[in-house]
């Protein structure tokens, strides 16, 4: 699980309720089942109505990958090219055949088999670049999906608060309205808002942070393998893989795998 996305919630929707406590006020003052079927029901329907049924189920799928732990581990990979970088010097390209099969990778193997098969360095750079731009496609299509429901969940919490106001000025003489569509009017631009700032925009961002994270290291990958086709000693293709990680994964990486 991924603590800082639990974390965050709790934290947020802690602040939320100490405040309201702290207040002086009853949590059960903010529950409200209009407002819940206004806001809440009434925003996911629509994103339906914006994308398609796949799109609209699968959402909380995307949702459930910001709770799950990514380890995209880099210096594993620069750990595996080097390797293979050092096997394919020694016995030749087609010798990382057998390699192949032992990858969990999938955008790695794609690359290697090119390698092997004898395809040309500016195909392999293509025919993987156009895989990770398809994959960041996928990735933009999820993530807008979460963009969307945090932009309609402030408006059908406006359009809440105009229905709670009609309902309380049609009804001034009924004092025993007055409360209830008050009610509706104000906790559905509170839920509106809950949703988009709390949840759907901050987990959006995690998934954008995800996705550039995934795709680095992809592009590492196709260095790697270019590198490996291209003939290059095992510690120039460290030194480029290494200029991918941030400082101090770098330094420590530098340490191990170009040590004397």
């Amino acid at each position: 699980m991924d603590l800082s996305s639990i974390i965050g919630l709790i934290g947020s929707f802690g602040m939320i309720v100490l405040g309201i406590v702290s207040s002086g006020s009853s949590m059960l003052t903010f529950v409200d089942i209009p407002s819940v079927l206004i806001v809440v029901v009434g925003s996911y329907a629509a994103l339906f109505t914006a994308g398609s049924i796949t799109g609209g189920i699968g959402v909380f799928g995307t949702i459930s990958l910001c709770f799950n732990v990514t380890n995209l581990n880099e210096t594993g990979i620069i750990q595996k090219l080097m390797s293979m970088s050092e096997k394919a010097r020694r016995e030749g390209l087609l010798a990382l055949e057998e390699e192949l099969e032992d990858l969990n990778d999938e955008f790695m193997k794609k690359g290697l088999r090119l390698v092997v098969d004898g395809t040309d360095a500016e195909i392999i750079r293509t025919l993987m670049e156009t895989e990770l731009n398809q994959i960041q496609e996928r990735h933009v299509n999820k993530i807008g999906q979460i963009n969307s429901w945090a932009g309609l969940a402030p408006g059908l919490g406006m359009l809440g608060t105009v229905i709670g106001l009609i309902g309380m000025l049609k009804n001034l003489e009924d004092k025993s309205a007055l409360g209830p569509n008050m009610a509706v009017a104000l906790i559905t631009t509170l839920y509106g808002s809950i949703i988009a700032n709390l949840i759907m925009i901050p987990l959006a961002a995690k998934l954008k942070s995800r996705d550039g994270a995934e795709a680095k290291t992809k592009e590492m990958m196709i260095e790697g393998i270019l590198s490996i086709q291209a003939g290059d000693n095992p510690r120039i293709l460290a030194t480029k893989l290494l200029s991918y990680l941030d400082p101090i994964s770098r330094k420590a990486a530098e340490a191990e795998f170009l040590k004397d």
